[in-house]
């Protein structure tokens, strides 16, 4: 089975940016579908983005779509998530998640996914 660090998180001001990383290991890298989810205190986890196998799919929620970017490198075992002109309510922990998947598509639901890395955590200050 696989493990996910996340790493890249911080204190940024409104409109700025952010490229949190998480890192696998443990297994074929390139078996899973990645996925990233925030949680903002006091509420729900949310889905943000998933990326294919390939990385040739994408799916973004709504109040990221234009401003995140969801990427991988096969060959580092890595996902990113590059977020631009980032906003206040943007302020949570982040998590990706990794989910064995024999199809070319995206995951947007995070009880589908098996594995998750410990978060890493993002403050947009005003």
């Amino acid at each position: 089975q696989v493990q996910l660090v996340e790493s890249g998180g911080g204190l940024v001001q409104a409109g700025g940016s952010l490229r949190p990383s998480c890192a696998a290991s443990g297994d074929t890298f390139s078996r899973y579908v990645m996925g990233w989810f925030r949680q903002a205190p006091g509420k729900e986890r949310e889905f943000v983005a998933s990326l294919s196998r390939s990385g040739g799919r994408t799916s973004y929620a709504d109040s990221v779509k234009g401003r995140f970017t969801i990427s991988r490198d096969n060959a580092k075992n890595t996902t990113y998530l590059q977020m631009n002109n980032l906003k206040p309510e943007g302020t949570g922990d982040y998590y990706c998640a990794a989910e064995v998947r024999l199809l070319t598509n995206t995951v947007v639901t995070s009880k589908e996914y098996d594995y998750w890395g410990q978060g890493t955590q993002v403050t947009v200050s005003t």
